[in-house]
């Protein structure tokens, strides 16, 4: 088994690091490159952005900031936002991204997971997921950061997209996210337990506890942490200790 990832999640907007509440209300945080570049430095196994508003006015601006981060961080870097096609995948993939996480253009049009894996090997290719409860074990896709719902369900659609190529998956819980209340344990298990590939925890963690959690009884393979790095409420060397202290495989630093 492969160590449990601890990642930074950056959400951008234009040129700021910006964090929401359910994926609304976004605030502005800082400079994504300082933060980006702190987490390297702190030890984060992997850095996750996500171009909060790219599917809304259909477009990516994360190229410039992907190829700024590529020569300073040497981690690998997840890359999401406004991917609707192959050559997207592509430019972003050249500007020194490892994967590209797509969400609504996957939702429009599966077949893109497939070219994407295809083309470019499904490691690279992540498929995210925004979900939100309509009751007890079940849960619908949302795309445009949370705005459009779709009427899939979510472990479905894991699913299929894990059979169409997917290498790993980006779960974010809507009803969690920003809230730093702790992961949805039930979502993560859900789709955890129907896939092979990767599950990232992403949305509601709150403390080093909470991502012990999510990988032992949500079955992660990683977490993805935003809010909680953001203002300071943990940081990577508290995580990884909780998550050694617990016995979960992890980076040692």
């Amino acid at each position: 088994m492969s160590n449990h990832r601890i990642i930074a999640r950056l959400d951008i907007k234009g040129p700021n690091l910006i964090k929401g509440v359910h994926l609304e209300g976004l605030r502005v945080i800082g400079d994504p490159q300082e933060y980006a570049q702190l987490y390297y430095e702190q030890g984060a196994d992997e850095l996750i952005y996500m171009d909060s508003v790219a599917s809304l006015y259909g477009r990516n601006s994360l190229t410039d900031i992907v190829r700024h981060a590529a020569t300073d961080i040497f981690v690998p870097l997840t890359v999401g936002g406004g991917i609707r096609s192959v050559s997207d995948a592509q430019e972003l993939l050249r500007a020194g991204a490892d994967k590209v996480a797509v969400n609504t253009a996957a939702v429009a049009e599966p077949q893109l997971i497939n070219d994407i894996a295809r083309i470019f090997g499904s490691q690279c290719m992540v498929l995210s997921i925004e979900a939100k409860s309509l009751g007890p074990n079940k849960w619908e896709v949302y795309t445009d950061n949370g705005r459009e719902r779709t009427g899939l369900d979510v472990v479905e659609w894991a699913v299929r997209a894990a059979e169409l190529g997917a290498g790993e998956i980006l779960l974010t819980s809507i009803d969690q996210d920003g809230t730093g209340k702790g992961f949805d344990l039930e979502l993560v298990k859900a789709v955890s337990s129907c896939v092979s590939v990767p599950v990232i925890a992403s949305g509601g963690m709150g403390c080093p506890q909470d991502a012990v959690s999510v990988v032992e009884d949500g079955l992660a393979d990683a977490v993805a942490i935003g809010w909680a790095l953001h203002y300071k409420k943990t940081n990577f060397s508290e995580i990884r200790a909780a998550m050694l202290d617990a016995g979960l495989d992890v980076r040692h630093q």
